[in-house]
């Protein structure tokens, strides 16, 4: 098996902009101070951002799962340590990976806020100089590069988008729902440079599950759970509001991956488009042409899952060569280091071809990633990956890393997490 993943995420490391930017953007830019109280937080334009590694709890005892850490050495190294990252991805049998910005917000909105253009463009440019060529490029045929984008500019948008292609990354990050976040919505000609540029460079639009800048709150009563629950099919929003804008009438060449939303749900919102459309065309004025509102989402939109069997047994009501699994490292809901076990149980049954096409032909066809150029492929395997660990004597062991009080209260166990998950904990 080989294995890559269309989503992870980057704990951005300190001294990321050093010499990067210089003039008004080095005053600017964002700079990792510690508190008193000994948390790590980055200080932009005199206001700390609320949480330097969010849910970065790849390492840790279930029982110590949260929204923190709060300081670096309360992380494992791969959260933000590239070469520690590639030690873990071997550990995890997985060949290569996406990752998504934390800092920045999913849809690289921070710099949006940034009164002078200029500078606010210089940053843009410089976090994606840092992810592309320091990030990516260390380990060549690891990473697929993933940028983020001058929002607040759709021209400088398609500029950007065009000078990351010409570094070879072919796919940028933006809002889910950017009337959320102050902007135009999809269904605004506000985007077409942006949009153009993309398709003319076979460009991806990665959304991500909370790239509204929204959280899904049922109540304030409700416990966390319901939000953990409802936070992937959430996208289900953002699909109906691309399948019933101009974008993909517009630009035939358009491609949009609805990360980490999973699969399950598709098949019925599929079904209740067409519908809809069958029935409510003549009056709502929509037309598809000889299309249905499904085959346009087949075409156009890349899927992408976690732990998701129920869409799997539906897979033939799905578009199987835009399924891409993810690994989601390092938050909580990621399957590090057991995701090998955790991808052949979800795909039981599964023919060799349907498993390639899932497990990583369609991310290297979609995202224009070559590993092969760079690793020979019998290098690539899980097995051969795992080797690679177990030979640099990579250590997953589960550890309490906060306040120690499960370990007080016997609440944790000597275990790593694969035998955690391979027992059902």
């Amino acid at each position: 098996m080989i294995l890559v993943s269309v989503d992870d995420h980057v704990v951005e490391p300190p001294g990321l902009f050093d010499g990067r930017v210089s003039g008004r953007a080095a005053e600017v830019a964002p700079r990792l101070e510690r508190l008193a109280d000994g948390r790590d937080v980055w200080m932009f334009q005199g206001t700390a951002l609320p949480n330097v590694g969010l849910n970065a709890v790849a390492g840790r005892v279930p029982e110590e799962y949260g929204v923190d850490p709060c300081a670096f050495e309360d992380m494992r190294d791969g959260c933000y340590d590239i070469d520690a990252r590639i030690d873990d991805m071997n550990a995890n049998g997985v060949l290569g990976s996406l990752n998504f910005p934390s800092m920045t917000g999913f849809a690289g909105q921070l710099f949006s806020t940034v009164e002078d253009e200029s500078v606010a463009l210089e940053l843009c440019r410089a976090y994606n100089d840092w992810h592309v060529d320091d990030w990516c490029g260390r380990h060549p045929g690891r990473m697929i590069p993933c940028g983020i984008l001058p929002i607040w500019d759709p021209k400088a948008m398609a500029a950007e988008v065009r000078r990351l292609a010409d570094k070879g990354c072919h796919a940028v990050t933006f809002s889910e729902n950017p009337e959320k976040i102050g902007l135009p919505s999809w269904h605004n000609d506000h985007w077409d440079p942006f949009l153009a540029a993309c398709e003319e460079c076979a460009t991806v639009i990665c959304l991500h599950i909370g790239s509204s800048s929204e959280t899904v709150i049922t109540s304030v009563e409700a416990p966390i759970d319901t939000m953990i629950t409802l936070q992937p099919v959430n996208i289900v929003q953002a699909a109906a509001d691309l399948i019933w804008s101009p974008v993909f009438r517009k630009f035939d060449g358009l491609r949009i991956a609805l990360s980490e939303g999973g699969i399950g749900w598709i098949p019925y919102f599929l079904e209740r488009t067409d519908y809809v459309y069958r029935h409510h065309r003549l009056w709502t004025n929509q037309d598809f042409g000889d299309r249905l509102p499904s085959e346009v989402f087949a075409e156009h939109i890349l899927t992408c899952f976690i732990s998701d069997r129920a869409g799997i047994d539906q897979r033939a009501k799905l578009n199987i060569d835009n399924m891409h699994w993810e690994c989601d490292y390092p938050h909580s809901d990621s399957t590090w280091p057991a995701s090998p076990e955790s991808v052949a149980e979800q795909l039981e049954g599964l023919s060799d071809g349907e498993i390639d096409r899932i497990t990583h032909t369609n991310a290297m066809r979609n995202f224009s990633y070559d590993p092969f150029s760079h690793i020979p492929r019998a290098d690539c395997t899980v097995g051969a990956l795992r080797a690679e660990a177990a030979a640099r004597g990579v250590d997953t062991t589960a550890v309490a890393r906060g306040t120690g009080k499960f370990q007080e209260e016997g609440l944790v166990t000597v275990m790593t997490l694969a035998e955690r998950l391979g027992k059902g904990a």
